[in-house]
C-alpha cells in the first residue's frame, strides 16, 4: 500500500507456531469503548473479504457472537453497549430470554440454573476463522509482494547509536534497518528491554481446550457478561473452551489445572450437555496483558523502533486492522487516525482505554 518492497520479517519459531496458532479464533468489533470498537470494526470488514484479497480460504464464518446476560444489572450493561455499537453503525441486537432459548436450546435455561439466563446481545456479523489458515495465507501473499519472511530466526538484540535503532542481531547473524517494529505478542516486554524500555505490560499465559468431535450443537460462539469463559464449535466438530488468563507472570506456552477446570465448570454450568464429552487437548498462548486492556500501537522513545502489542485478549481478531494501521506508522512514521489513541504516551498522560469487563474476564488493571 505504501510502496515498500524491502521488509523483512524475523519469526523465533515457524509461521503460525506463537499465539496465531494457540487462540480460540474469535473474531468480533461488539466493544463498548469507541476507540475498540472503530478499530476492530475495521478489522473484522477485512476479515468478510480476507480470502480473496489473499487468493486463500481463511476459513471466515460469520456464526454470530452471543454474550449472555445473567442478571438486571448484565442486561442494562448489554444494553448501553449495543447503544454505542450501533451509534458507530456497527450492529448489536438485544435477545430476549425466549429469543435466546430458541437460538441456543442446549442452553441451560431453568431458573435453578447455576447461571441463570436473562437474555443477551449477539452480534451476528461476528464469527470465527481458521488460525492456521490465515497464517499461511497472509505468509504467502507478503512473500508474492517480496516481503522475506525469515523462520528459526531470533532476535538477539537491537543495534542502536545516537537514539535511534540502526538494525537487529539474530541467531542468524545481523540485518540492518532504517524502522524496526516489534510485533511478538507476550515477547514485547523481552524485545522492548533490549533498548532499555520498560513496557507497561505483563505476560500471562492464557489457556484454552477442544473437546471430542461431535455432531453441529453450537452454531455460534458464546461468551458471557459475568461468566468468564467463552464456548465454540470448530469444523471439525470439537467444541473449544476458553477462560481467564492464568494470573501470574509467564512466558511458558502452557498452563496449570485450576483454569482448565473453572473454564470446564463454567461452559458445563452453561451447556450441561458438554459434561458427557472428553477433552482431547489443551494449549496456552502468552499473553500481553497492558494495564488498561487495550493494545499499543506506537512508536517508542528510541527513534525508528515501533511497537504493537498489549492486545491481552483480542489479538487475533484485531489481524488484519492492526496490520493496516501498523503498516501506515511503520512506512510513514504518522499513526492512523484510528490508532492514534493506543500511544505508548497514554500511560504517563493518564488517557487510558479501559474496556474492562467486556472480554470474556476483567483485564489486569
Amino acid at each position: 500500500k505504501h510502496g515498500l518492497r524491502n521488509v523483512a520479517v524475523l519469526e523465533k519459531g515457524w509461521i503460525g507456531g506463537g499465539n496465531t496458532g494457540r487462540n480460540t479464533t474469535i473474531v468480533r468489533s461488539n466493544y463498548r469503548q469507541p476507540e475498540l470498537h472503530k478499530l476492530f470494526e475495521l478489522g473484522l470488514k477485512m476479515w468478510e473479504t480476507m480470502s480473496d484479497e489473499l487468493n486463500y480460504n481463511v476459513m471466515f464464518s460469520p456464526r454470530g457472537a452471543l454474550v449472555l446476560g445473567h442478571s438486571d444489572s448484565d442486561m442494562v450493561q448489554l444494553a448501553q453497549r449495543g447503544d454505542a455499537l450501533r451509534c458507530a453503525g456497527i450492529d448489536a441486537e438485544l435477545m430476549t430470554r425466549d429469543e435466546v432459548a430458541k437460538f441456543v436450546p442446549s442452553l441451560d435455561l431453568s431458573r435453578s440454573a447455576r447461571f441463570p439466563i436473562e437474555g443477551g446481545m449477539i452480534q451476528r456479523r461476528a464469527g470465527t476463522a481458521r488460525h492456521d489458515a490465515v497464517a499461511w495465507g497472509y505468509a504467502r501473499a507478503a512473500d508474492a509482494l517480496g516481503v522475506d519472511v525469515i523462520q528459526n530466526c531470533e532476535v538477539t538484540g537491537l543495534t542502536i547509536a545516537g537514539g535511534r535503532v540502526t538494525g537487529v542481531e539474530t541467531s542468524r547473524g545481523a540485518i540492518g534497518a532504517g524502522r524496526v517494529g516489534i510485533c511478538v505478542a507476550g515477547n514485547s516486554g523481552p524485545l522492548a528491554a533490549m533498548a532499555g524500555i520498560k513496557l507497561p505490560i505483563e505476560a500471562q499465559t492464557l489457556q484454552a481446550f477442544v473437546t471430542e468431535a461431535v455432531k453441529p450443537m453450537i452454531d455460534t460462539v458464546l461468551q458471557s457478561q459475568s461468566v468468564h469463559c467463552y464456548i465454540s464449535q470448530s469444523d471439525k466438530g470439537g467444541i473449544v473452551l476458553g477462560g481467564d488468563p492464568d494470573r501470574f507472570p509467564s512466558y511458558a506456552q502452557r498452563g496449570f489445572t485450576p483454569p482448565v477446570e473453572r473454564a470446564a465448570a463454567e461452559a458445563i454450568a452453561l451447556v450441561p450437555a458438554l459434561a458427557r464429552l472428553r477433552m482431547v487437548r489443551c494449549w496456552a498462548g502468552v499473553t500481553d496483558m497492558s494495564f488498561d486492556g487495550s493494545p499499543i500501537i506506537s512508536a517508542l522513545p528510541v527513534d525508528g523502533l515501533y511497537l504493537d502489542g498489549g492486545w491481552c485478549y483480542g489479538g487475533f481478531k484485531a489481524t488484519p486492522g492492526s496490520g493496516f494501521v501498523y503498516a501506515e506508522l511503520l512506512a510513514t512514521g504518522a499513526s492512523h487516525p484510528l490508532a492514534a489513541p493506543f500511544g505508548f504516551d497514554r500511560f504517563r498522560e493518564g488517557a487510558t482505554i479501559d474496556e474492562a469487563g467486556v472480554g470474556p474476564g476483567p483485564h489486569l488493571r
